[in-house]
């Protein structure tokens, strides 16, 4: 999340005295979210395969991604309340461990019950990680760095969906689906042994508290950040969780990696270019996400059915679900006024709260109906953001200038909406 340029305290002060063990510890965070968004969403491109192997539905497939959305929810404010002043390098440390053995368990998992244990510990690593490892890049680097770094750090999700998901669905090409995680799950110790060797002591400064959450909740701006956030990625993960399906039994692909990477690629682009017109336009900025978003969904069903068709849609997807999380977490980060984990750990709760909610409606359209179907409620919820996000209500009020999130995106200004 965005920071406050307020004079820094002690405890949040850059660690390093010069640039470069700064910049490695950066980047050994981004590597940890990296791994927790492949992770997170790596059963996307693997929905067929997990269901044959345990004979289960796409649908009831699908709540590999319900699962880590809902643990994720609940362990974002549980475990940034609960360890209160501990050491947040054991923490993250400590949590990228257990993003490894949750990542071998589900490759060894012999039933689907077990397959969802080890995604209900995904999502308590996405919950913890997410909520101190975002806003760590003012403790990590010089103050005048502290824009480009947290943008270093946050580009890690879009790239995640660029080569971590199409990656996995190439493995379990040739290596079963089981092989995928095992890899993730050798990546994620690699990641580990990298924090323990370049990620300095990170005590504690001041603690979150649940008051401040629900402070931000009762303000008028909060609320209005809250169910744009819900609606916009129920409308995108509600659909995207059954993109594999789509495309295996409606275009009639045998391979979703190419388009998954189309997808990721443009997701990158969009996540970069809302980054810098949030900053003077974050309402534009969504509502135009919102419709592309929209556009995509509503017109798979026709034109997706052809294979040129899928990659321009899934293209302009990409690009509109790239702006999401950029919109979401500034107008979240415009209206807080007490502590900025606060606003961080609200932006991660509902995020993948919605997350699970929209897998699991997804889940439960696209068995009782079709794929097709499915595209067109989610086109829908789109437009539905878009009239509710165009509407004069629920503005951040004036805040301080502060460091730019995933290509100069900061705390947005009155006029900017």
């Amino acid at each position: 999340m965005p920071t406050r340029t307020d004079p820094t305290p002690t405890a949040h002060r850059a660690v390093h005295s010069s640039p470069l063990p700064g910049w490695l510890a950066v980047v050994s965070v981004a590597m940890g979210i990296f791994v927790i968004v492949t992770a997170e969403i790596l059963p996307i491109g693997l929905l067929t395969s997990i269901g044959s192997t345990f004979g289960v539905s796409d649908g009831i497939a699908g709540l590999t991604m319900t699962m880590p959305g809902v643990l994720a929810a609940v362990s974002a404010p549980t475990v940034t309340v609960a360890v209160g002043r501990l050491d947040r390098r054991m923490l993250l440390c400590g949590l990228i461990l257990l993003l490894a053995a949750a990542n071998i368990i589900a490759a060894a998992a012999t039933s689907y019950p077990v397959l969802m244990a080890s995604r209900a510990l995904v999502g308590i690593v996405i919950g913890g990680f997410w909520s101190i490892g975002a806003g760590l890049a003012p403790r990590l680097v010089r103050p005048e760095r502290v824009g480009v770094a947290t943008a270093v750090i946050f580009s890690a999700v879009p790239l995640g969906s660029v080569f971590g998901v199409p990656a996995g669905t190439f493995i379990a090409q040739f290596g079963g689906w089981r092989t995928a995680f095992i890899v993730l799950g050798a990546l994620t110790v690699v990641v580990l042994l990298a924090l323990v060797a370049v990620l300095p002591p990170l005590p504690a400064a001041q603690p979150v508290r649940l008051a401040a959450l629900v402070d931000l909740v009762r303000g008028r701006t909060g609320r209005t950040a809250l169910i744009l956030t819900v609606l916009i990625v129920t409308a995108h993960f509600g659909t995207y969780t059954y993109v594999s399906p789509f495309l295996q039994h409606v275009t009639g692909v045998g391979s979703v990696t190419p388009f998954l990477l189309v997808y990721g690629i443009a997701g990158v682009l969009g996540n970069f270019v809302a980054g810098t017109t949030v900053r003077l336009r974050l309402r534009a900025t969504l509502i135009a996400s919102a419709v592309a978003l929209a556009s995509a969904t509503g017109l798979l069903p026709m034109l997706g059915t052809a294979t040129i068709g899928a990659v321009v849609l899934l293209a302009v997807w990409g690009v509109a679900y790239g702006a999401v999380p950029v919109c979401s977490q500034s107008w979240f980060a415009a209206s807080g006024t007490g502590p900025t984990e606060a606003a961080s750990v609200l932006f991660t709760s509902s995020f993948q709260a919605t997350i699970a909610l929209g897998a699991l409606l997804g889940g439960v359209v696209v068995d009782a109906t079709s794929p097709s179907m499915l595209m067109v409620i989610g086109s829908g919820i789109a437009l539905l953001v878009a009239l509710l996000a165009a509407r004069p209500t629920g503005l951040p009020r004036p805040v301080r200038q502060s460091p730019p999130v995933a290509g100069d995106a900061g705390r947005p200004t009155e006029a900017s909406m």
